[in-house]
């Protein structure tokens, strides 16, 4: 299915991969990996979140572009170390297990890993955020040459 936009075409290839991992849906039910701009988010919960999409200047093609996907990681809890510990299955998911799958027909990835990772306590006071910002180096196959 083409997406037409690589950004989407990384959330659903990184969503699938969540959900098939069993470390991380252990530890948040697939149910509770989500796309969607609501609080209170499910607890424990996975929002993919904001993306942005950044052109690398690789090729005069211009067929690559950076993906940069924020995740983010909300439990209920006094303490970081639950979501710390979903951040660390996350990062095994993302792992050099095997290359990220677009399923699209206009792109691929070459490399994905995470950039950053950062915790939280959030203001509710019960409540502890992880925030991850994965980066997808992803070829665009329909880009025109002239």
């Amino acid at each position: 299915m083409a997406t037409h936009d690589p950004s989407t075409a990384v959330q659903i290839a990184l969503r699938e991969r969540f959900i098939a991992t069993d470390v991380l849906t252990a530890l948040v039910p697939a149910a509770n990996i989500l796309d969607r701009n609501q609080r209170p988010a499910p607890d424990p919960s996975i929002i993919l979140g904001e993306d942005q999409v950044v052109d690398t200047g690789l090729t005069i093609a211009r067929d690559y572009v950076r993906v940069y996907s924020t995740i983010h990681i909300w439990k209920k809890e006094v303490s970081l170390a639950g979501v710390k510990l979903i951040a660390g299955a996350i990062r095994r998911a993302i792992g050099r297990v095997r290359a990220l799958d677009l399923t699209d027909p206009d792109f691929v990835c070459s490399d994905c890993k995470i950039d950053s990772a950062r915790f939280l306590r959030d203001p509710d006071g019960e409540t502890s955020h992880g925030i991850l910002v994965i980066n997808c180096l992803v070829q665009q196959r329909w880009s025109v040459t002239i």
